[in-house]
């Protein structure tokens, strides 16, 4: 196989991760629910809102002065983060929405809670 022809084929299947820088993160929105818990089923349009729940992909170093006062970063990969619709920016990466925002745009995390229908 020529190089020309190996260049071509390495660049097609070339996968890009996006490394945020300092305090931010990166999110992977996750689609609303369109089914409400009436059975009412909400058509996609153009006027919704943008997504407002995501899965973190990949969080900054932080600021250089939060080592110093012990401070570290609140949110990790994986975690499943609420942030407003006006947070941070959408990039597209390897044809995939993403967002890039700082983690003082996050809302808070969603936990799992095993209480039962009792307790709450």
């Amino acid at each position: 196989m020529s190089s020309e022809v190996q260049r071509s084929i390495s660049l097609e299947t070339m996968r890009h991760e996006l490394r945020p820088l300092f305090d931010r993160i990166v999110i992977k929105e996750l689609d609303q629910d369109r089914v409400r818990r009436s059975g009412l089923v909400v058509p996609p349009g153009s006027h919704d809102p943008p997504p407002q729940q995501g899965i973190v992909l990949a969080v900054g170093p932080g600021l250089d002065w939060w080592e110093h006062v012990g401070v570290t970063m609140p949110v990790a990969p994986g975690d499943h983060v609420v942030f407003p619709a006006s947070a941070g920016v959408w990039v597209e990466v390897d044809e995939e929405r993403l967002l890039v925002c700082g983690v003082g745009d996050l809302l808070g995390v969603l936990e799992s809670s095993r209480s039962t229908p009792a307790e709450r």
